[in-house]
């Protein structure tokens, strides 16, 4: 890899690092000040939030094994890491099944996983540039995701009385 572009993905992968925790946390404020933070509640029993975080440690993990695989020109990598946090059933089941009680969070999550599929695309065309626009669109998703939804953890008898009422809204029944 030449200098320059070992500089360029040196410099993307460190303003990856920095901007996605600040942009998809609440603003800093001074010890002892209160910040409210408006994001919509996305509720989860304990053990899904648990689930949930483990597999936003995978997420953040992918993108680090695709900045690394990128300054190391290897595609095949990329592709293989981009598989992780793309479309499958398997994932689709996972963000319904998420989102149960909140079916908004469902479909900003299947979009992510979609916009996630064009690193891999990239990845095989062997399009470094596109793959670099494509993960700085997946990693917008990331941010715009977290910057809308916190977890709230519920007991299991809030949890099934959320997920009937999404239910009713949904088929129209109040």
């Amino acid at each position: 890899m030449d200098p320059i572009a070992l500089r360029m993905t040196i410099v993307l992968a460190l303003t990856v690092l920095v901007t996605v925790p600040a942009v998809a946390s609440p603003p800093y404020a001074p010890a002892g000040m209160h910040t409210p933070d408006f994001r919509l509640d996305l509720p989860l029993p304990v053990m899904m939030a648990e689930h949930q975080k483990r597999s936003m440690r995978n997420h953040l993990q992918a993108v680090s094994d695709i900045v690394a695989a990128l300054a190391a020109d290897d595609f095949a990598s990329i592709e293989k890491s981009a598989s992780r946090i793309g479309f499958s059933e398997q994932m689709g089941h996972m963000c319904e099944n998420f989102g149960r009680a909140a079916p908004a969070f469902t479909e900003q999550a299947l979009a992510f996983h979609h916009t996630a599929d064009r690193i891999g695309v990239a990845a095989r065309a062997r399009d470094r540039g596109q793959v670099i626009g494509a993960l700085s669109d997946t990693l917008v998703a990331c941010t715009e995701c977290h910057a809308k939804w916190k977890q709230r953890v519920v007991d299991e008898s809030t949890w099934q009385q959320l997920t009937a009422n999404a239910r009713s809204r949904s088929t129209g029944h109040d």
